[in-house]
């Protein structure tokens, strides 16, 4: 029995930890070796060394028989001494239980992140063409109950989110790399699996289908206000310009971890935070189109509004979407006793959602006011070039189109790291040892073909987030409400617990709705939606 070192994490005491020889059920104990990860890369040890064939332990061994008293004994330089090396380990880093296997992916294979770092994964995972989607809603909602339900979602999930980034280490010894890790401690081992890793797996797929809807789509558009009447001969279509899309993200899904893709976060927060802006001012700077009205629209039927509007509340559900990566960003970090991870993970977080609520709602009320119910249901960008394509200056419609392809190209790569790390965490459990570039490059260009079949399979995207929205509400507003009672057990009918109960089981009911929704419009929309659709 050793004790292992890692910078990840500290108890109040020591824990012993074995690691089997053979690994099994989901490959956390494999035992570390000296293979090289892809990149060259590992999860940095505090001491710099490699364990011995004889020793599994990172740095020193505390002493274990010392007791005040015997202490006390032998003086002060022994005294002086003990304390330096208690100051040390608190200062190096917590100790934790080692999971070797973490050194070999994409998630966790490098521990350099930062506040900064923090700020770009979470701006660029929480804002993106779904903000594009809201006046879709709100032309289902009105002005009233689509104020309200954006307004309670964003503040519901902020909550959400501040419980996961204190959850990640909130077992003494222990760091919740993952969401479906914080879900099998707090559910238990099978019924955390059952629980959290479909629709985290189907978030981040769902997700990656939609960019390459939305992309593709963006790119056609941008070549045809680039190229104007002189590519009008034999063009691509709309299937060869996802094909286009799909092989520049499987180019830059080569990254290899998540601390190596934090580039392309930024640019795809700052590219999404200037299309959003560009997008509502656009709207409301130009003439609005006649007879429009903002009244909700109705269908013939009391059954069809209602699953409309249900429809329209998983979208605003869906434009939160990005708790997932939450756990998975915060375990970029290092950690210290002294210095944990959540505290620069939440001041990265805030400044991101501080963004992020400045572009949603100007976004979604400012598209409403522009096109009221006449709202297409691509979105923003289908109104702009439906409505004043030639009222805008081309070069700036094409610059906004531009961003958003820039931004998708991002999104893309944060949201299938999850997906990467899911494939190497089973193809190394059952190997002994960590991908090689091949195998994780294979893995990459399956993922992004598979991710291709989907879209052109489901090319309706307003609907498709309805649904998305529905089936992955409880990772962001019901899940975490559950872990926190469950990990945390707070006193029996205090305030905290009634709200989390409360906040769960209401998440749960919204997302069996919301998928209704979200499947019903799915049914009545079927082929005939088509996004972007030139006049």
């Amino acid at each position: 029995m050793d004790q292992n070192i890692d910078q990840r994490g500290m108890s109040s005491e020591p824990e012993l930890v074995s690691i089997p020889a053979t690994p099994k059920g989901g490959g956390l104990s494999t035992p570390e070796t000296n293979a090289p990860t892809p990149s060259g890369l590992r999860s940095p040890r505090p001491m710099g060394g490699v364990a011995s064939a004889k020793s599994s332990s990172w740095g020193p061994t505390p002493p274990r028989l010392l007791s005040p008293v015997s202490i006390s004994a032998m003086g002060t330089p022994v005294k002086r001494i003990i304390g330096s090396l208690k100051g040390y380990l608190e200062e190096v880093g917590h100790l934790t239980r080692l999971n070797p296997q973490d050194a070999w992916l994409p998630i966790t294979e490098s521990r350099s992140g930062n506040g900064h770092y923090a700020a770009f994964h979470s701006l660029n995972a929480g804002l993106g063409f779904q903000a594009l989607l809201l006046p879709v809603a709100f032309s289902f909602l009105g002005w009233s109950w689509g104020i309200v339900a954006l307004t309670i979602a964003y503040f519901w999930q902020l909550y959400t989110l501040w419980i996961l980034v204190k959850l990640h280490e909130a077992v003494p010894g222990r760091r919740y790399n993952r969401y479906v890790e914080l879900a099998q401690a707090a559910f238990g081992e099978k019924l955390g699996v059952w629980l959290a890793l479909f629709p985290t797996v189907y978030l981040s797929a769902g997700t990656a289908t939609a960019l390459i809807l939305i992309g593709g789509e963006t790119m056609k558009l941008f070549f045809q206000i680039v190229c104007g009447s002189l590519c009008t001969t034999n063009p691509l279509s709309t299937i060869e310009w996802y094909l286009v899309f799909v092989s520049l993200c499987i180019v830059l899904s080569q990254l290899p971890n998540l601390n190596s893709i934090a580039g392309l976060s930024l640019v795809g927060g700052v590219t999404a935070v200037t299309y959003c802006t560009l997008s509502w001012v656009l709207s409301v700077s130009q003439v609005r189109p006649r007879a429009i009205s903002y009244q909700p629209l109705q269908l013939p039927s009391f059954t069809g509004s209602a699953f409309s509007a249900l429809n329209a509340l998983g979208i605003i559900a869906f434009a939160f979407r990005g708790h997932n990566l939450a756990l998975e960003i915060q375990a970029t970090m290092p950690s210290t006793f002294k210095h944990p991870a959540h505290m620069p993970m939440w001041r990265g977080t805030k400044v991101a959602y501080i963004l992020i609520a400045m572009c949603l709602f100007p976004t979604a009320i400012g598209g409403f006011w522009a096109y009221g119910n006449m709202m297409p249901t691509g979105g923003m960008l289908n109104a702009l070039y439906a409505f004043h394509n030639h009222d805008i200056p081309q070069g700036l419609l094409a610059t906004t189109f531009l961003l958003v392809v820039f931004n998708c190209l991002s999104s893309f790569q944060i949201y299938s790291m999850p997906v990467f790390d899911s494939f190497e965490a089973g193809y190394t459990s059952r190997t002994n040892r960590p991908c090689s570039i091949w195998v994780r490059a294979g893995f990459r260009v399956f993922y992004g073909f598979i991710s291709l079949f989907i879209g052109v399979a489901l090319p309706f995207l307003s609907s498709l987030a309805g649904l998305l929205g529905g089936l992955t509400l409880p990772v962001t507003f019901a899940y975490p409400c559950f872990m926190w009672i469950l990990i945390k057990k707070p006193e029996r009918y205090s305030f905290g617990w009634y709200l989390n109960w409360g906040l769960g089981l209401l998440g749960l009911g919204f997302s069996l709705a919301f998928s209704v929704g979200g499947i019903w419009s799915m049914v009545n929309s079927g082929l005939k939606l088509k996004f972007f659709k030139p006049n």
